[in-house]
């Protein structure tokens, strides 16, 4: 069976077009943060999704404290925040959630108020492969925003 290196499946993966998410927790030292760059549903009834979180993500250690996690759906205006929270700014852990308006929904994560969404979850199981964590957490909230969404293709942000 052929097989392909990293760089060739990044540019597989790079050929959907996605949401930018920030998914979010909070633990014992505060909230924490990371560009969710895998994230989906799983199924709806129970409704889940999951989230993979690298093992060297240090907000890894805070969804596993806080026992949920909150996947924010940017905006199309918001790519600072994806920025900020993908680690191209100097600002870093609980520093990043003073730049905009956080609220909590039903499980205590951080949700973004502008967002173009979030889904707040509380966490059921994790599974560890290759270097990853896949977090499944069931859905125990949501919030729909009536704003564009910022979407990631082929390396890039799109604009309008």
């Amino acid at each position: 069976m052929k097989q392909i290196d990293q760089k060739t499946f990044w540019n597989a993966v790079g050929q959907r077009a996605m949401g930018v998410s920030v998914v979010t927790a909070t633990g014992p030292d505060g909230p924490a943060g990371f560009l969710g760059l895998s994230t989906a549903h799983v199924c709806a009834d129970p409704p889940t999704m999951l989230v993979s979180i690298d093992k060297k993500t240090s907000a890894l250690a805070t969804v596993l404290a806080g026992r949920h996690f909150a996947i924010n759906y940017l905006a199309h205006d918001q790519q600072e925040i994806a920025d900020m929270f993908g680690g191209r700014s100097p600002l870093k852990g609980a520093e990043r959630f003073g730049t905009a308006n956080w609220a909590v929904l039903s499980s205590g994560a951080p949700v973004l108020q502008d967002a173009a969404g979030a889904i707040d979850c509380a966490l059921e199981e994790t599974i560890e492969r290759f270097g990853v964590v896949i977090a499944l957490g069931r859905v125990v909230d949501f919030a729909a925003g009536a704003r564009e969404p910022l979407v990631f293709f082929r390396g890039k942000y799109l604009t309008a």
